[in-house]
């Protein structure tokens, strides 16, 4: 390794230890990412509030961290009866449960925001939150698509916000990117950069572009996809089995569709071509607005490229 090199990562492990440790998370937003976060976040030994408006929401999302936490447990000390109960109440002890926002980030460091992709909804929870969190709380939202700064500027604190893009499911993806503003400050970052290691994380930097490095890759091949199949080319079954033994794809264009929603398809396609409209790259597909219209949603309701057991 050389000398540059190790003189870096000494100066970014002197500047983190000098930052405030993040310890108290408040998640906003109790879907699939909002608990997939506020679980891993609470078996890495962080204190956890997850908040959501709908009381039935919190309730499904309750039940869903527990069964998941037993499942990772199970995993991880399959012969240790005394390790897995330890670690499963060990992890549900750090996590709390609450329909009053402002009162959950009272004494957050960080409050990472995992609501519906709809700017102006991000924006009226960051306005609200802004008012109520301490001075020193980082403000991060999970977006996939819409820029950080267009969320963050509601705020008085754009010196303490990023990004915090998760992938779902959170518990088995390793990767999170940490999306630095042009105000976000380096202690600001290096804390978010540090935390997603703590949650045991592979963290990359990634500056606030439309779809980050990720989506910005993998939607114009999903959308490509979807015009082969408009076209005739291929059906989607078919794509996605060429794309898994031929290009080493864990799972499909269309299975992904289906796995994370054609109703998000259709949010980050649309904020994508706002943000490119001559690019044909980000064209939409009219495939997506008729099966949304015929409520083909994907696994999350039983039907989308593909059917699926419900029970």
């Amino acid at each position: 390794m050389a000398f540059s090199t190790i003189a870096a990562s000494r100066s970014f492990s002197q500047s983190v230890a000098m930052n405030r440790a993040i310890k108290n998370v408040t998640v906003v937003g109790s879907g699939l990412m909002g608990a997939g976060i506020a679980q891993v976040a609470a078996q890495t030994g962080h204190n956890v509030i997850l908040v959501d408006n709908n009381k039935l929401a919190l309730e499904k999302a309750q039940h869903r961290i527990q069964t998941s936490i037993e499942r990772v447990a199970k995993k991880r000390y399959a012969d240790d009866a005394e390790s897995s109960a330890k670690f499963i109440s060990g992890a549900l002890g750090h996590l709390k449960t609450t329909t009053d926002a402002l009162e959950s980030v009272a004494e957050a460091d960080l409050v990472v925001e995992a609501i519906v992709e709809d700017l102006k909804i991000k924006q009226n929870l960051f306005t609200q939150l802004d008012q109520a969190a301490p001075e020193h709380t980082l403000f991060a939202s999970n977006t996939s698509c819409l820029r950080v700064s267009d969320i963050a500027k509601v705020t008085k604190r754009l010196d303490r916000f990023g990004g915090l893009h998760f992938f779902n499911p959170v518990p088995v993806m390793k990767l999170l990117e940490v999306v630095r503003i042009p105000e976000t400050s380096q202690s600001s970052f290096e804390s978010m950069f540090a935390w997603g290691q703590a949650m045991k994380k592979v963290t990359v930097e990634c500056k606030d572009t439309p779809g980050f490095i990720v989506n910005r890759l993998l939607i114009p091949m999903g959308l490509e996809s979807l015009r082969m199949i408009e076209r005739g080319d291929a059906s989607p079954r078919d794509v996605d089995l060429a794309m898994k033994l031929g290009a080493g794809f864990p799972m499909g264009p269309f299975e992904l569709i289906d796995y994370t929603g054609i109703d998000l398809a259709k949010f980050v396609h649309t904020a994508l071509h706002a943000e490119f409209p001559d690019d044909p790259l980000f064209e939409p597909t009219q495939i997506i607005d008729t099966m949304i219209d015929e409520g083909k949603l994907g696994m999350k309701n039983g039907e989308g490229f593909y059917k699926y057991n419900k029970s």
